[in-house]
């Protein structure tokens, strides 16, 4: 639906594979395609960004009902990145901006190397260089050397609950790691991210091989000659999950534009954890001419 003033309205979902990708299309204005699910991710971003950006958001293959069984060979990296063109040009986008938040930050980034002639500009949020041994490991340095002990007393209250939630729901084993690994994930680590994940589908077996091995391995200086867009990355001060900011400086001459803003009272989310700030920064990014 799309009212007099622009405002467009829009649910569906569009078969691949043995997948149903759910689309949602909120706002009016520039378009900017959101990877990730298009159920949870709508809750993340302000209302008022919609007066001002037309957001669309799409699931991948982690985030969608399956009408049938699948394989490992139908949810590799390459099969979601094609995912996303397809949804492309089912939704009749020609040129855009894109964003990925966490792992979804690399979907964003290789689809934007592969297609530079579709992406005006590329976001990344709460996105480290990659999920390597060697970043992790810093993640986990910086955990133990600066946070608080109540933080930590809070993180391991919450994983020792873990357990019984997989146990209770092995299907959403990967939904329920999130929620009690708010104390790396929020600001504010007592925050109840469970409303936001209320009736997201999740399938365990992408996200392993995608976050456990795809993205633990990915090298993100490949293909990046080929990056035409400028490049948002924006960070939480408080985000543990994953590679600090400063694991971004040996890749930083590797962008040809890229423009690094910290969240200060942000963890993982800082399109939800600091909603204004979030908007005019990204609102002034977007208005960035790329040629």
């Amino acid at each position: 639906m799309t009212t007099k003033d622009g405002f467009v309205s829009e649910t569906g979902s569009f078969r691949a594979g043995p997948f149903d990708l759910g689309f949602t299309i909120e706002g009016s204005g520039k378009p900017l395609l959101i990877i990730g699910s298009a159920t949870y991710y709508p809750r993340t971003f302000s209302k008022a960004l919609r007066e001002k950006l037309r957001l669309v958001f799409v699931d991948h293959r982690g985030f969608a009902p399956a009408w049938t069984g699948y394989t490992v060979g139908d949810i590799g990296f390459e099969t979601v990145l094609a995912d996303i063109d397809r949804l492309r040009a089912h939704l009749g986008l020609e040129r855009f901006a894109i964003l990925g938040h966490s792992g979804h930050g690399y979907m964003a980034l290789e689809y934007a190397k592969r297609h530079p002639e579709r992406i005006s500009h590329l976001a990344m949020i709460g996105t480290g260089p990659s999920h390597s041994a060697r970043h992790i490991a810093i993640a986990d340095r910086i955990w133990e050397e600066t946070v608080s002990p109540e933080r930590k007393t809070a993180f391991e209250r919450e994983m020792a609950a873990l357990g019984a939630d997989i146990a209770a729901r092995p299907e959403e084993r990967f939904k329920s790691l999130l929620i009690r690994l708010g104390a790396k994930s929020w600001h504010h680590p007592d925050f109840d991210a469970a409303p936001l994940w209320l009736d997201v589908t999740v399938n365990n077996a992408v996200f392993d091989h995608l976050w456990g091995e795809v993205f633990r391995d990915i090298d993100i200086r490949k293909g990046l000659n080929t990056l035409t867009a400028p490049v948002l990355l924006a960070l939480g001060r408080s985000d543990y999950l994953v590679a600090p900011a400063s694991t971004w400086d040996e890749y930083r001459g590797e962008f040809a534009d890229l423009t690094v803003r910290t969240f200060e009272k942000s963890g993982h989310t800082p399109q939800l954890e600091e909603s204004d700030l979030f908007d005019e920064v990204l609102l002034s990014f977007l208005g960035k001419d790329p040629d």
